[in-house]
């Protein structure tokens, strides 16, 4: 009797395999409910389709025993069901298991421990300090005027060393006892809702301390459907943990932050004219807005944004090279939107967001935006701008931008 096939969760990652003695699908988990990593062969990844809920165990072995001739179709389906199963890579009972458990996990958990460690930077202090003096070498000093704000990429710092050293530089002494608020990009969250943990950050410099008294007031104040208190997306973002590990390295590892994840204002916002036009995010925007009026004097906002995300890994149908080709055009519009950014027009940046329903594809607009909506005028000055082949075929870009009083 044939048995209905349960649906693939498509939130996952695939990618082409990386080892060229096994070709096929990568496929892993972003969101850390799950550790497995599967590489399916070519064949294999042909029939993934039937793994839509309305396949059953017969379809698929009819699939299989087409593409193979191979009589056995009916084990090697059973296999592959099972291998998915196993891996949690299935909408079904198992994952749900283990989503619960990864969650309830993170919420008991009396910090947030380093997600990127040992992948993106190095996970052995002494290597880190050596990483870090190298990669910040060269940068420009800072000019000992006090900032507001800085923008910085979220990208792999060995992808973006450049934008790191000119945002980071532009922070001295001067903000040493400040509370960092940072606004990162949620990639994993849920449009319109923004990500709070009052858990401290731990990376191999030790253990920053986060500001829990201003996170209770953020989710105590705001609408119950603008925020999530501990979000588990908080254990696997890097946009925050890249910028507590730099804010470490010039501060001491006892540096004091509040962490935001902002949810993005995506294609759901499109048909408004504004974000706040929704009440859960005039509300978050109302709260943010009192705290950083009253606590000017003590907050310095770091933003962990990226820009543009072009190419075949981006869904684009066009190979994107850096500052070439269509990447040329994509500066222009870029440096369009950074310019709003620098007026402080956050209505003008809002307007540029939205042509084409955001075919820029910039994650770091709803930080930009909630940074610029939640504060006094301002006014930016670019440090940096780049563009970071992540593939042969897909370019990030970025900038470093400072930000002061529209009056100073």
């Amino acid at each position: 009797m044939s048995k209905g096939l349960p649906q693939l969760r498509m939130e996952l990652d695939f990618m082409p395999s990386p080892d060229q003695e096994r070709p096929g699908l990568m496929i892993r988990d972003p969101f850390g409910f799950s550790n497995a990593t599967l590489i399916l062969p070519p064949v294999l990844t042909r029939v993934l389709p039937h793994f839509d809920g309305t396949h059953d165990s017969a379809a698929l072995r009819e699939a299989i025993f087409e593409l193979t001739g191979d009589l056995r179709a009916g084990e090697l389906g059973e296999k592959l069901h099972n291998v998915l199963d196993e891996a949690g890579f299935l909408m079904n009972e198992r994952f749900d298991e283990m989503r619960l458990t990864a969650i309830q996990e993170f919420e008991r958990a009396p910090v947030r421990e380093p997600s990127h460690a040992g992948s993106a930077y190095p996970e052995k202090m002494d290597d880190l300090q050596s990483w870090m003096a190298q990669g910040m070498a060269g940068g420009e000093p800072d000019s000992g005027t006090p900032l507001m704000a800085v923008a910085a990429p979220h990208a792999s710092p060995d992808g973006g060393w450049a934008c790191y050293r000119a945002a980071y530089g532009a922070l001295g002494e001067w903000a040493r006892d400040k509370t960092f608020l940072i606004l990162g990009t949620s990639h994993y969250g849920e449009p319109n809702v923004f990500g709070l943990t009052k858990k401290d950050f731990v990376t191999p410099w030790g253990q920053a301390r986060t500001d829990a008294a201003l996170v209770d007031e953020l989710a105590r104040r705001s609408h119950p459907r603008s925020v999530r208190l501990e979000d588990y997306c908080h254990r696997i973002e890097h946009s925050i943990e890249f910028q507590v590990v730099f804010l470490q390295s010039l501060f001491g590892p006892d540096v004091k932050v509040a962490p935001v994840l902002v949810g993005s204002f995506g294609l759901s916002f499109m048909h408004l004219n504004r974000p706040e036009d929704l009440h859960e995010v005039s509300s978050f925007f109302d709260v943010l807005g009192d705290i950083r009026a009253r606590e000017s004097e003590r907050l310095v906002c770091v933003l962990g944004v990226d820009m543009a995300h072009m190419g075949r890994r981006y869904g684009d149908d066009f190979a994107a090279a850096p500052f070439s080709g269509r990447m040329s055009s994509v500066e222009q519009r870029d440096r369009m939107r950074i310019a709003r950014l620098e007026a402080g027009d956050a209505t003008g940046f809002w307007e540029l967001v939205k042509e084409n329903d955001d075919d820029l594809k910039w994650c770091g607009a709803a930080p930009f935006y909630t940074f610029l909506k939640t504060g006094p005028s301002v006014r930016g000055r670019l440090l940096r701008y780049e563009h970071w082949p992540i593939d042969e075929e897909s370019v990030v870009s970025f900038a470093a931008i400072g930000f002061h009083p529209a009056q100073q």
